[in-house]
């Protein structure tokens, strides 16, 4: 049996999580997922039985930069707090059930506490969001991380790296596809050239929707292009004559494969679906928040090429589908996973 503890911080973790879990092969109901928000909602139109328990903070973005990262990790420290006392009960009443945690970090300390195995999932082995003087309590909080990572039974990173001590490479990790893009398109009703914006489960990329879609209106006067908006399960999006409005669905990576250009913020699961399937990608990471500033950068995209969306577009349908990267890291992480259980 398994817990599964996903980070409810957008819709990435989930996503992954439901990859891992379709190569597990196993009975879903000795999989039960305890998440919170969009993730959930997710989790259960897969036929897993999630717990709603946790309710993250948001982060303070406007007009595509992240604003007041000292009180947000405050917040967030104390939202750790919360779920350590949310998942307790949890724990406590499952004794014989393997941890396996998405980050969240409350699950692991728990876990360890209680001598459970623990495996976690991670893209990130330290925070880089406080500067000045602050930067001090965040660099505490971090070595705590590295600790309570090293007491692991192992840790799954979902990327290309040399396994080292119980720290395991395995790969972008994405979900599984039943039919090719020529299917797909066919399938989701889509024609001509076409762009697709997502921005994941959170309401942080507004600002995205609103220059993609400004973008798109200027480009429409002189190509033949369709646009597909997915705002997800945290924006309400007016509908519109000129583009296509998905609300949230839980196959957008579908949407990603049979898409000729996807826009969206820089999370590291829509930028491993793109790669995977071969789509082309334009990442627009959140101003200040490191991690998406990192992940964008690896492929050449700032925050400012926001304000240059219309060119992007152009040379990226022009560019054409790029070739689907092989390997999924998927089947690898579960093969670790059921050596645990």
């Amino acid at each position: 049996m398994i817990l599964f503890f996903t980070s409810p911080i957008g819709l990435g973790h989930a996503t992954r999580d439901l990859a891992i879990c379709e190569k597990l092969n196993g009975d879903r109901h000795k999989t039960v997922f305890i998440s919170g928000n969009g993730a959930c909602s997710l989790i259960a139109k897969r036929g897993y039985r999630v717990l709603d328990l946790y309710t993250p903070e948001k982060f303070m973005v406007k007009a595509g930069e992240l604003h007041h990262s000292l009180l947000w990790f405050i917040k967030y420290i104390s939202y750790y707090r919360r779920c350590k006392r949310d998942a307790q009960c949890v724990i406590e009443n499952r004794r014989n059930d393997t941890i396996v945690s998405d980050e969240d970090f409350a699950s692991i300390a728990l876990g360890e506490k209680e001598n459970r195995k623990r495996i976690l999932i991670t893209d990130i082995t330290e925070t880089h969001f406080l500067k000045g003087i602050a930067s001090i309590l965040e660099k505490k909080i971090n070595t705590e991380m590295r600790k309570m990572m090293a007491r692991c039974d192992c840790v799954i990173l979902p990327k290309s790296g040399k396994d080292t001590d119980n720290l395991v490479y395995v790969g972008p990790i994405v979900r599984q596809l039943d039919a090719d893009r020529k299917a797909l398109r066919d399938k989701l009703g889509i024609e001509k050239k076409t762009v697709l914006v997502s921005i994941g489960g959170t309401d942080a990329g507004k600002y995205l929707i609103e220059k993609s879609i400004e973008a798109y209106r200027k480009l429409k006067r002189r190509m033949d292009i369709d646009l597909i908006v997915a705002p997800g399960p945290s924006l309400r999006l007016g509908e519109s004559a000129d583009f296509r409005n998905l609300g949230f669905v839980d196959n957008l990576h579908e949407f990603v494969c049979a898409s000729d250009v996807i826009i969206s913020l820089a999370g590291r699961s829509t930028i491993d679906e793109s790669i995977t399937y071969g789509t082309p990608g334009i990442f627009i990471p959140i101003k200040n928040h490191f991690e998406q500033e990192e992940g964008a950068l690896r492929l050449g995209f700032r925050y400012n090429d926001i304000f240059r969306l219309e060119s992007l577009i152009e040379d990226k349908i022009e560019s054409g589908i790029n070739t689907p990267a092989q390997g999924n890291g998927a089947e690898k992480a579960a093969k670790i996973i059921s050596q645990f259980l």
